[in-house]
């Protein structure tokens, strides 16, 4: 089956061999990494060769707060439009999937880039922002997903601390054409569930407003709109997170697919195993530059509107890495090629923490987004 990277020399995943710092024992086991993750290694070559980018490029983005007033008036406004709509009618689901579902896949991603304090300077209204672009996604889940999230920063590939990283459990009996179509069917769920089991957050006040912010907004909809028009913003939700294009990304930012080249131009990019993958197509148009990954991964502080602005700046640590083509191509890829699955991801057992806002009291000096690292 075709490759959906770019890159010079490939291999398929069950065929990359063990080197000194990375461990494959067999095709059903993780790739086990006892070497630092890559991205603090080339964040700080790349600082030392570009200098200009940290001052340059890291700090919020004032045109987020429009993106999000935008599609939250679109959602908004289809859900109204589709108050006494059938749910099972053609007109009903295909809107869902094709408007709704992208809509609300631009709202998760806002959100991401709220997370790292994107948004305004302020800690604090950068959570109650997410709060507000949580509503027509209709399931809160801003609150938790801030500290989750720049834990998988901190904790890239950390097992029992990155919950981005399938369990043992869902790669054994995911581990067919079956079972990987039906975790990317169904992979909104994963992400929503698999987070509580490997580890649980204290419930906080910002959880509390965030839930009774979403419970209010939702009894609102049914109360002067009607249960299609919440049905419409769930269904959109789960469909962003189900076999839907810009849902590739879920699937194209860590799981290993193939090698890079062995002969790097740049000693910073001579990785064993690439943990993570770009994309550089026109769906990142509708979703924040979430496919400038390594990017992302490398400069969390960085927000979306200069990502592209990095890559050009430091092109020379990203030209050999490689990346997908189509996150589309990405989902077929990995349901159909019995070479890639849900065992292809590279986990260390050591380093990272715990990190994230847990206190809206606490939200201050402690729990500033680093001028660098995105993830203090």
């Amino acid at each position: 089956m075709p490759s959906s990277l770019v890159t010079t020399t490939v291999q398929p995943c069950d065929q990359i061999q063990p080197r000194q710092s990375v461990a494959n024992p067999d095709s059903n086991a993780f790739f086990w990494s006892y070497t630092e993750e890559p991205h603090r290694t080339r964040r700080q070559a790349i600082i030392k060769a570009h200098p200009e980018v940290v001052t340059k490029l890291c700090g919020p983005e004032p045109l987020t707060k429009y993106v999000v007033f935008a599609v939250f008036a679109l959602q908004l406004m289809c859900a109204l439009l589709l108050r006494k709509t059938s749910i099972l009618s053609l007109q009903f689901l295909i809107t869902a999937y094709s408007i709704g579902a992208t809509a609300n896949q631009n709202l998760f991603l806002s959100i991401h880039e709220i997370s790292h304090n994107l948004a305004f300077k302020a800690p604090l209204a950068n959570r109650l922002f997410a709060v507000f672009a949580n509503l027509p996604i209709g399931i809160p889940y801003s609150a938790a997903f801030r500290p989750y999230h720049l834990t998988h920063h901190k904790s890239l590939g950390v097992d029992g601390l990155d919950t981005d990283l399938p369990t043992s459990f869902e790669a054994f009996f995911l581990d067919s054409v079956l079972g990987k179509a039906f975790f990317c069917t169904f992979q909104i769920l994963f992400y929503a569930i698999r987070p509580m089991v490997v580890y649980q957050l204290p419930l906080t006040q910002i959880h509390l407003f965030n839930i009774a912010a979403q419970v209010t907004f939702d009894y609102l909809i049914v109360q002067y709109a009607g249960a299609s028009s919440l049905a419409y913003l769930i269904m959109s939700s789960f469909l962003a997170g189900s076999l839907h294009p810009c849902a590739g990304h879920f699937i194209a930012e860590h799981y290993v697919f193939e090698k890079p080249n062995k002969v790097a131009k740049n000693p910073s990019n001579l990785i064993p195993v690439p943990e993570t993958f770009s994309y550089y197509g026109p769906l990142n148009l509708l979703t924040y530059n979430v496919g400038l990954h390594n990017e992302h991964h490398d400069f969390p502080a960085i927000p979306w509107t200069r990502l592209p602005v990095l890559h050009e700046i430091a092109k020379e640590f990203y030209a050999d890495l490689p990346h997908h083509k189509s996150w589309t191509w990405v989902i077929w890829h990995f349901i159909w090629d019995r070479e890639v699955g849900m065992w292809c991801r590279v986990k260390r057992k050591d380093g990272g923490r715990k990190v994230g806002g847990w206190k809206v009291d606490e939200l201050g000096a402690n729990e500033r987004e680093g001028a660098i690292s995105g993830v203090n």
